[in-house]
């Protein structure tokens, strides 16, 4: 599927999984990326000393992301994981067989992630150092250090001072919307989770249900087993006391006692069912009122996420305004 890049990336862990990815229009719902099960491998890039998580289906590609060190993998069930993929403006989920499979995956999501952070590192402290041998005149770049590092003065004296608190201003307000902006990041990851939880409870409740149904025809059907026998066992009594009335001997009595006791165990079996029935029925029961009181609180946790994205959203508009307000006066201090 890659024939330049796979000659110089080499596998270094694989695992089978079902692909989901993120609905684009919604941001909610799971769309399956596979019809079934495929492989899921972590690349490792020595030229470029990067990692790459790829799976091909068919012929193509459901995943090629490239791990950077501030994508996070997060389990949000026993046997499902998702992380964001910004560069492809999607989220990826994995249904694995097992929970050891999910567990594998990931460690080593972590464990490239470390290794990508590392070598950001250290392609940045190259960069850095070239970028310092380049420079031609030291001394004024320890000046502008110099400047950039002492405090904000609270006072306007003179156009430099202007200049630094203007630049002062654009520093603060880049700063507050990265913080908002991450908030709001990490309130959007945790609303998807809640509802990877909450259609993972649906699924549940959807087999749960059906499992009733299924029980519940079973019931039926013992129900009419329970009639033949009812009926079987009344046709067994009548011979019982006409054998007790006639007051037979001999054969008579050897298919008397043959008669009661097939009519002991037909009154066992029958007491033997119904509390298969009922026992079944109301695990049953508690496993499903159990699955929709998982549903209410997913829903309520949905709600109050919602919520609370919803007012850091006011916020970040009420400090941008704040801050423009700020910078607008700024300038014109400036311009005075």
């Amino acid at each position: 599927m890659f024939p330049h890049h796979r000659e110089r990336e080499q596998p270094i862990f694989c695992s089978r999984a079902h692909v989901f990815q993120i609905d684009p229009t919604t941001k909610r719902n799971w769309i399956p990326a596979s019809k079934h099960a495929v492989t899921v491998s972590f690349f490792y890039d020595a030229n470029r000393n990067v990692y790459r998580i790829i799976s091909v289906g068919g012929t193509k590609a459901i995943i090629n992301c490239t791990v950077t060190p501030s994508m996070t993998f997060t389990k949000t069930s026993q046997k499902f994981g998702q992380w964001a993929d910004s560069r492809a403006n999607t989220v990826y989920g994995l249904g694995f067989a097992t929970e050891q499979q999910l567990h594998q995956f990931s460690e080593k999501f972590k464990e490239v992630k470390d290794a990508a952070r590392l070598a950001r590192e250290k392609s940045q402290d190259k960069e850095l150092a070239n970028t310092a041998l380049s420079i031609a005149a030291p001394q004024f770049s320890q000046d502008l250090s110099d400047e950039l590092q002492s405090p904000p003065v609270m006072c306007v004296n003179g156009p430099e001072d202007k200049l630094f608190r203007s630049q002062s201003a654009d520093i603060t307000l880049s700063s507050e919307k990265e913080r908002i902006k991450k908030m709001l990041s990490e309130g959007s990851i945790c609303e998807m989770n809640l509802e990877a939880e909450f259609f993972s409870l649906q699924d549940s409740n959807t087999k749960l249900v059906a499992a009733l149904h299924e029980a519940n025809a079973n019931v039926e059907q013992w129900k009419k087993q329970l009639t033949a026998y009812q009926e079987e066992t009344d046709r067994l009594r009548e011979q019982v006391a006409e054998l007790e009335a006639h007051g037979g001997h001999g054969p008579s009595e050897r298919l008397k006692d043959e008669l009661t006791q097939s009519l002991e165990e037909l009154e066992a079996l029958l007491k033997a069912k119904d509390e298969e029935t009922e026992m079944r029925n109301a695990e049953l029961e508690r496993r499903i009122q159990n699955t929709e009181q998982n549903l209410n609180n997913s829903l309520e946790d949905r709600d109050r996420m919602d919520s609370e994205v919803q007012r850091a959203i006011e916020i970040l508009d009420i400090k941008i305004f704040d801050l423009n307000d700020l910078r607008q006066s700024l300038v014109k201090l400036i311009d005075k």
